[in-house]
């Protein structure tokens, strides 16, 4: 998992309420399970003008103008502001892996779906909550400067803006060590790979039947 320390990137707005996971990848990519190639049709129904499918080109595909990610404006934006709710719907782990796959490192919003939330830690994406006027305040100044950036500061839990604007957000010290080692679920198993295999020889010392293979 990649790791997330200090990122400065373009904000780009997602002005509406209770994005669920269905808009963010669709049901029809879930049968993959590769982690990777999903950034193409995050917010697919969005950003394109007909129906997409799995394995699909879509290079080709008609682009919708009026969707904040197809516009120039934003092209390489990589944190997410959004509104409340953010993730809700089912718990499919598509979707984190889908922005992240896209680009985006941040999501900023007033509030986030309970699983989505947990499932972006996983997937080395940091969701950050802040006050909804904070929020207000960030959607008319990325509407009103254009190449509007933020730095995002994990180690300080602080997010600055271009003109010396701040504001701290809280994050759990164990999800906070996890991001800025870049360790999921597997990784934290490995750290402790020694005592596994301690543990198996001595079991397996114990009880040698259980390495027999039956035939």
């Amino acid at each position: 998992m990649q790791a997330f320390t200090v990122h400065t990137g373009l904000v780009a707005p997602l002005d509406r309420a209770n994005v669920d996971t269905d808009l963010i990848i669709p049901k029809q990519f879930l049968k993959s399970i590769r982690r990777a190639g999903f950034g193409p049709n995050l917010f697919d129904s969005l950003r394109y003008l007909d129906e997409g499918q799995p394995d699909q080109d879509c290079s080709a595909r008609p682009l919708n103008p009026d969707f904040v990610l197809n516009t120039p404006r934003y092209a390489g934006a990589s944190i997410l502001l959004a509104r409340q709710n953010f993730g809700c719907g089912s718990s499919r782990e598509h979707a984190p892996w889908a922005l992240e796959d896209f680009g985006i490192r941040a999501i900023i919003a007033p509030s986030f779906a309970d699983i989505f939330y947990n499932n972006c830690f996983k997937n080395g994406l940091l969701p950050i909550v802040v006050k909804a006027e904070t929020v207000d305040s960030l959607f008319s100044a990325v509407a009103s400067s254009e190449g509007y950036a933020l730095t995002v500061d994990l180690p300080a839990q602080e997010v600055r803006g271009p003109d010396g604007w701040s504001v701290r957000f809280d994050v759990d010290a164990f999800r906070k060590h996890c991001l800025l080692n870049g360790l999921d679920d597997i990784d934290l198993t490995l750290e402790h790979a020694d005592k596994i295999r301690s543990f198996e020889a001595a079991h397996l010392a114990q009880w040698p039947w259980l390495s027999r293979q039956t035939t």
